[in-house]
């Protein structure tokens, strides 16, 4: 192989990675995701259909174990905070991602592609001025 044609496999082999990198990243976040919404439906349950229950089973690995219902909701809540606090890395790892990617391609960034939302508090000052 000539000089040339290393240079280009190279090139490819990177873009390949970082490619790669982005579709494993968004992988992850689907499955997270997935994960949250199991756990919404189970405080769902929780609140309405079992409330009448004291105990519930819940599966730990392959075994199954009665919790107070208070504690298994305090337990799925603790985990949905952590679900949303990964996504929410992912979320911002990937944008990294993609921009690096679309910087190896040698395509420009992506335009809005950094926006982030208002807090509760600037959107309280917004509306404030808003109506004045």
């Amino acid at each position: 192989m000539d000089a040339d044609s290393q240079r280009v496999l190279e090139h490819l082999t990177e873009v390949e990675e970082a490619a790669e990198d982005v579709l494993t990243t968004k992988q992850q976040i689907v499955d997270l995701d997935l994960k949250r919404n199991r756990n919404r439906e189970a405080l769902n349950a929780l609140r309405h259909d079992l409330s009448n229950c004291e105990k519930v089973k819940v599966c730990f690995g392959n075994m199954f174990i009665k919790f107070p219902v208070n504690k298994t909701t305090e337990m799925i809540q603790r985990d949905q905070e952590q679900l949303d606090k990964e996504i929410n890395d992912l979320r911002k790892e990937l944008k990294a991602k993609v921009n690096q990617l679309n910087d190896i391609e040698g395509k420009p960034e992506l335009r809005g592609y950094n926006l982030t939302s208002l807090s509760p508090d600037e959107l309280k000052a917004i509306n404030n001025l808003l109506k004045r």
